[in-house]
C-alpha cells in the first residue's frame, strides 16, 4: 500500500495570525511529506512483508507485525505520518473557544472544567522534553485522558483512541514563537475545531 499526502483542509494563510503561513507551508509540504515518503520506502524494503497489506492505522495499532528491520522506521515516519493528518483535521479557521456537546459534557466530568482541563493539557505539552506531541485520549478503559508522546509516536499504539493533539516539535512554531513554546500552545486554542473533536469522540 503506498501512502499519500492528504489534502491539507485549508489554505496556508487560514490560520493566521496564531499559526503564520510559512510555518503551515514548511511544517505540510516538507516536514509531512517526508514522513510519507520515508513510510513508502521503508516498506519498500520488503515488498512481501505483510505490513504493505495494511491499513495506516493497522500500522501504527500493530507495530509488532512490522518486519524488525524496518520497524523504527515505519514506527517513526508511519506515526509522523498519522499524527500529522490527524493534526490537520483538529485545526480550523475561526476556531476556538469553548467544546458543547458530548466533548464538554466528558472534559467537565472528567477534569471539573474546561478551564481546569485546559490548564492541565497546557502543563502536560509545555513539559514535552525535545519533540513530541500531548494528547486527550480516550485511554484503555474508555476514559479521557491527557497524556504525552515523544517524537512521532501515536497513542494509538498504546490501544488509546487520539481525540485532539498538539505537535510541540519545533517545526511546529519556531518560525513565529522561536522558543517560546508557552506563547504556541497558549496561540493555538484559538484554532482548535472542536467539531472535529466531537465527531472524534463520538466515532472512538
Amino acid at each position: 500500500m503506498k501512502f499519500t499526502l492528504p489534502q491539507l483542509p485549508y489554505v496556508f494563510d487560514a490560520l493566521e495570525p496564531y499559526i503564520d503561513a510559512k510555518t503551515m507551508e514548511i511544517h505540510y509540504s516538507k516536514h509531512h511529506q517526508a514522513y510519507v515518503d520515508n513510510l513508502n520506502k521503508a516498506l519498500e524494503e520488503h515488498p512481501q512483508s505483510h505490513a504493505n497489506t495494511m491499513t495506516l492505522d493497522e500500522l501504527i495499532k500493530d507495530l509488532s507485525s512490522v518486519t524488525e528491520s524496518i520497524r523504527t522506521a515505519v514506527r517513526n515516519n508511519g506515526g509522523g505520518h498519522y499524527n500529522h493528518s490527524l493534526f490537520w483535521q483538529m485545526m480550523k479557521k475561526n476556531g476556538g473557544g469553548e467544546p458543547k456537546g458530548t466533548v464538554a459534557e466528558e472534559i467537565k466530568k472528567k477534569f471539573g472544567s474546561f478551564d481546569q482541563f485546559q490548564t492541565q493539557f497546557n502543563e502536560t505539552a509545555k513539559k514535552v522534553f525535545g519533540s513530541g506531541w500531548a494528547w486527550l485520549v480516550l485511554n484503555t478503559t474508555g476514559d479521557l485522558e491527557i497524556v504525552p508522546s515523544h517524537n512521532q509516536d501515536s497513542p494509538l499504539t498504546q490501544g488509546m483512541h487520539p481525540i485532539l493533539g498538539l505537535d510541540v516539535w519545533e517545526h511546529a512554531y519556531y518560525l513565529k514563537y522561536q522558543n517560546k513554546r508557552p506563547d504556541y500552545i497558549t496561540a493555538w486554542w484559538n484554532v482548535v475545531d472542536w467539531d472535529f473533536v466531537e465527531n472524534k469522540l463520538k466515532k472512538s
